[in-house]
Protein backbone atom coordinates (compact mmCIF):
# COMPACT_ATOMS: atom_id res chain seq x y z
CA UNK A 1 0.00 0.00 0.00
CA UNK A 2 0.75 3.58 -0.91
CA UNK A 3 0.16 7.30 -0.13
CA UNK A 4 0.89 8.25 -3.27
CA UNK A 5 -1.88 10.36 -4.93
CA UNK A 6 -3.97 8.78 -7.57
CA UNK A 7 -2.23 11.34 -10.29
CA UNK A 8 1.16 9.71 -9.18
CA UNK A 9 0.04 6.10 -9.44
CA UNK A 10 -1.76 7.10 -13.20
CA UNK A 11 1.58 9.18 -13.74
CA UNK A 12 4.14 5.99 -12.80
CA UNK A 13 1.41 3.45 -15.06
CA UNK A 14 1.79 5.83 -17.89
CA UNK A 15 5.76 6.08 -17.61
CA UNK A 16 5.79 2.47 -17.38
CA UNK A 17 3.98 1.87 -20.48
CA UNK A 18 6.40 3.77 -22.64
CA UNK A 19 9.20 1.63 -20.87
CA UNK A 20 7.31 -1.30 -21.96
CA UNK A 21 6.12 -0.16 -25.14
CA UNK A 22 2.59 -0.37 -24.51
CA UNK A 23 -0.27 2.01 -25.49
CA UNK A 24 -2.09 3.13 -22.55
CA UNK A 25 -5.62 2.87 -24.06
CA UNK A 26 -6.71 0.19 -26.64
CA UNK A 27 -6.12 0.49 -30.63
CA UNK A 28 -9.90 1.21 -32.23
CA UNK A 29 -10.39 -1.46 -34.10
CA UNK A 30 -11.56 0.19 -37.80
CA UNK A 31 -12.03 -2.13 -40.87
CA UNK A 32 -9.87 -2.85 -43.55
CA UNK A 33 -9.53 -0.35 -46.55
CA UNK A 34 -10.44 -0.90 -49.79
CA UNK A 35 -8.64 -3.89 -51.09
CA UNK A 36 -8.53 -5.55 -48.01
CA UNK A 37 -4.88 -4.05 -46.44
CA UNK A 38 -5.57 -3.12 -42.56
CA UNK A 39 -5.27 0.49 -41.63
CA UNK A 40 -1.99 2.26 -40.68
CA UNK A 41 -1.43 3.23 -37.03
CA UNK A 42 0.65 5.28 -35.59
CA UNK A 43 3.69 3.71 -33.14
CA UNK A 44 4.14 5.27 -29.80
CA UNK A 45 6.50 2.24 -28.81
CA UNK A 46 9.60 4.86 -27.65
CA UNK A 47 11.59 1.81 -27.55
CA UNK A 48 14.94 3.43 -28.36
CA UNK A 49 17.93 3.40 -25.80
CA UNK A 50 17.55 7.43 -25.93
CA UNK A 51 13.98 7.09 -25.26
CA UNK A 52 14.10 4.54 -22.57
CA UNK A 53 16.36 6.26 -20.61
CA UNK A 54 14.57 9.40 -20.88
CA UNK A 55 11.54 7.58 -19.79
CA UNK A 56 13.86 5.72 -16.68
CA UNK A 57 14.83 8.97 -15.61
CA UNK A 58 10.89 10.77 -15.47
CA UNK A 59 10.08 7.50 -13.09
CA UNK A 60 13.65 8.39 -10.73
CA UNK A 61 11.93 11.85 -10.59
CA UNK A 62 8.53 10.84 -9.75
CA UNK A 63 9.16 7.88 -7.29
CA UNK A 64 11.81 10.74 -6.24
CA UNK A 65 8.63 13.50 -5.26
CA UNK A 66 6.80 10.85 -3.07
CA UNK A 67 8.29 11.43 0.42
CA UNK A 68 7.11 8.35 1.55
CA UNK A 69 9.38 6.01 -0.82
CA UNK A 70 11.30 4.47 1.27
CA UNK A 71 12.19 0.87 -0.40
CA UNK A 72 13.78 -2.16 1.50
CA UNK A 73 16.11 -2.96 -1.45
CA UNK A 74 18.94 -0.89 -1.98
CA UNK A 75 19.35 -1.03 -5.58
CA UNK A 76 15.58 0.63 -5.57
CA UNK A 77 16.47 3.42 -3.22
CA UNK A 78 16.42 6.97 -5.52
CA UNK A 79 20.16 7.23 -5.13
CA UNK A 80 20.99 3.65 -6.46
CA UNK A 81 18.30 4.37 -9.13
CA UNK A 82 20.28 7.18 -9.87
CA UNK A 83 23.26 6.02 -10.47
CA UNK A 84 21.84 3.18 -12.32
CA UNK A 85 20.13 6.03 -14.93
CA UNK A 86 23.70 7.58 -15.20
CA UNK A 87 25.49 4.05 -15.76
CA UNK A 88 23.00 3.93 -19.15
CA UNK A 89 23.67 7.30 -20.09
CA UNK A 90 27.15 7.01 -20.07
CA UNK A 91 26.97 3.48 -21.71
CA UNK A 92 24.55 4.72 -24.58
CA UNK A 93 27.08 7.20 -25.25
CA UNK A 94 29.96 4.92 -25.28
CA UNK A 95 28.11 2.93 -28.06
CA UNK A 96 26.85 6.04 -30.03
CA UNK A 97 30.70 6.62 -30.29
CA UNK A 98 31.70 3.41 -31.19
CA UNK A 99 28.94 3.14 -33.75
CA UNK A 100 30.45 6.72 -35.25
CA UNK A 101 33.69 5.16 -35.34
CA UNK A 102 32.39 2.12 -36.72
CA UNK A 103 30.07 3.75 -39.98
CA UNK A 104 33.80 5.75 -40.43
CA UNK A 105 36.01 2.78 -40.62
CA UNK A 106 33.63 0.50 -43.19
CA UNK A 107 33.65 4.23 -45.20
CA UNK A 108 37.42 4.06 -45.53
CA UNK A 109 37.71 0.38 -46.17
CA UNK A 110 34.76 0.77 -48.95
CA UNK A 111 37.15 3.75 -50.06
CA UNK A 112 39.60 1.00 -50.48
CA UNK A 113 38.65 -1.38 -52.36
CA UNK A 114 35.40 -0.03 -54.68
CA UNK A 115 36.86 3.41 -55.36
CA UNK A 116 36.93 4.21 -59.83
CA UNK A 117 40.54 3.73 -60.78
CA UNK A 118 42.28 3.51 -57.25
CA UNK A 119 39.99 1.03 -55.88
CA UNK A 120 41.27 -2.79 -54.76
CA UNK A 121 38.62 -4.03 -57.40
CA UNK A 122 39.47 -2.09 -60.79
CA UNK A 123 43.37 -2.23 -59.71
CA UNK A 124 42.67 -6.43 -59.71
CA UNK A 125 40.20 -5.99 -63.04
CA UNK A 126 43.46 -4.25 -65.06
CA UNK A 127 45.92 -6.63 -63.39
CA UNK A 128 44.01 -9.51 -64.90
CA UNK A 129 43.63 -7.76 -67.82
CA UNK A 130 47.30 -6.95 -68.66
CA UNK A 131 48.51 -10.65 -67.29
CA UNK A 132 45.71 -11.71 -70.00
CA UNK A 133 47.61 -9.02 -72.39
CA UNK A 134 51.26 -10.22 -71.40
CA UNK A 135 50.93 -14.02 -71.28
CA UNK A 136 47.80 -15.27 -73.61
CA UNK A 137 43.92 -15.71 -72.63
CA UNK A 138 45.17 -19.67 -72.39
CA UNK A 139 48.52 -18.85 -70.20
CA UNK A 140 49.03 -21.04 -66.68
CA UNK A 141 49.60 -17.18 -65.32
CA UNK A 142 46.46 -15.80 -66.31
CA UNK A 143 44.66 -18.94 -65.48
CA UNK A 144 45.84 -18.58 -61.92
CA UNK A 145 44.52 -15.19 -61.77
CA UNK A 146 41.52 -15.41 -63.74
CA UNK A 147 39.35 -17.53 -61.04
CA UNK A 148 39.76 -14.88 -58.42
CA UNK A 149 36.85 -12.49 -58.00
CA UNK A 150 36.56 -9.15 -57.35
CA UNK A 151 33.09 -7.73 -57.27
CA UNK A 152 31.75 -4.39 -56.37
CA UNK A 153 28.47 -4.32 -53.93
Amino acid sequence: MTDATEQTIADAKTINNKLQGRRSGTVSETPPTEGGTPPNTVSVSRQSYDMLTENFSALIDLVSSVSSYTPNETELTTASLTTFHGNLKTANTNVTKAEVAYSNARISRDTVLYSDDTGLVDIASDVKKYVKAVFGATSSEYKQVSGIKFTKP
